[in-house]
């Protein structure tokens, strides 16, 4: 892939989408481990649309009203691959694969970059490359790699070329290393259902009492589903870990690093009462639109953010304001170049 850039003009962005998946061929096997619990039907249809880059997607955005996606690999992707040297080669194959598709339709798609978490010298490496050369609006993890979650000494360097960068990453979920307890014998709590909205919103906040955003304050994390819940608990936070003997020192209180740092998508939550919550919680230019297709139904996500009961100012933030904003997109055109394939 030639490191040569040429600029990529696009019209006026309106409404962007920022947790929509594909799927490529070697990445089937990763993808089944987080599958739900589907018929083996539903299975080959979403896989269908994960693989469509055509003519599907389009007409799916079309009807979700959305005139840019960012896509990404459909999780867990490399993160759960044993062997570092394999998950570092296929991560960049990954996205030298988005990075083509982006390049065919540059008004349509841009990509968040996929990383081995595995080594962290060559995700902050990979990470750069996705941005600088692939223009990449920024990446998206699926949760703890191999157990190892993003609060561990070891990502600092990743933190601060992320940092560095200015590009936000989001925080996706991925199965719980080890079955949590509460949850045995009762699968239907598992993946989607509840499992991951605990994993994730849990991984958050090992991030904010680690000190990672005291060590990296310009850091913007995304999550997905309305924020995994966290909008509902920040006064409780407050109020808990004031009284927590055991905290580590941190600058601010908890609800201080959710209103900094946290970046909050409507996916899968089409619902006026978490949309309400988080807008009132974090502020009206922390809440971003999102369908997370192909698992959820873009015309539902349209209704939903067009008769939300926002004022048009807030909507039009959510719809594509405030992720212009986080990744520092201009009208008329892209912030970063997309290299030359």
């Amino acid at each position: 892939m030639s490191s040569g850039v040429r600029p990529t003009v696009r019209k006026h962005i309106l409404n962007i989408a920022l947790e929509e998946h594909f799927i490529i061929p070697g990445f089937h096997d990763y993808l089944a481990t987080s599958m739900p619990a589907v018929t083996p039907e539903a299975y080959d249809r979403i896989v269908a649309l994960l693989s469509d880059f055509g003519d599907q997607r389009l007409a799916a955005m079309d009807e979700a009203g959305v005139d840019l996606v960012v896509l990404s690999l459909s999780g867990p992707g490399v993160q759960i691959e044993p062997n570092t040297r394999v998950a570092v080669r296929l991560a960049s194959e990954a996205n030298d694969r988005l990075a083509v598709e982006v390049q065919r339709r540059p008004e349509r798609y841009a990509g968040f970059s996929h990383l081995a978490m595995q080594d962290p010298k060559a995700a902050a490496a990979e990470l750069d490359r996705s941005v600088n050369d692939l223009g990449f609006a920024g990446a998206m993890i699926n949760g703890h790699t191999n157990g190892v979650y993003l609060d561990d000494p070891r990502y600092d360097p990743f933190w601060e070329r992320m940092q560095a960068l200015d590009v936000p990453l989001y925080l996706h979920p991925d199965n719980a290393y080890v079955k949590p307890y509460v949850m045995e014998s009762c699968d239907e709590l598992l993946k989607a259902v509840w499992e991951w909205n605990c994993e994730t919103s849990s991984h958050f906040l090992r991030l904010l009492f680690s000190g990672v955003f005291d060590r990296f304050p310009r850091l913007k994390i995304i999550l997905g589903h309305m924020g995994e819940t966290l909008p509902y608990v920040l006064w409780r936070l407050d109020s808990r870990a004031a009284l927590n003997t055991r905290n580590r020192q941190l600058t601010l209180p908890p609800s201080g690093y959710l209103r900094r740092n946290l970046y909050v998508t409507t996916s899968g939550q089409c619902d006026d009462v978490p949309l309400i919550a988080a807008l009132s919680a974090l502020g009206d230019e922390h809440v971003l639109f999102s369908i997370d297709y192909p698992y959820e139904d873009s015309a539902t996500a349209r209704r939903f953010i067009e008769h939300a009961a926002i004022d048009s100012g807030v909507r039009q933030k959510v719809r594509g304001g405030n992720a212009s904003a986080i990744m520092r997109w201009k009208a008329g055109a892209r912030p970063k170049p997309v290299a030359a394939l």
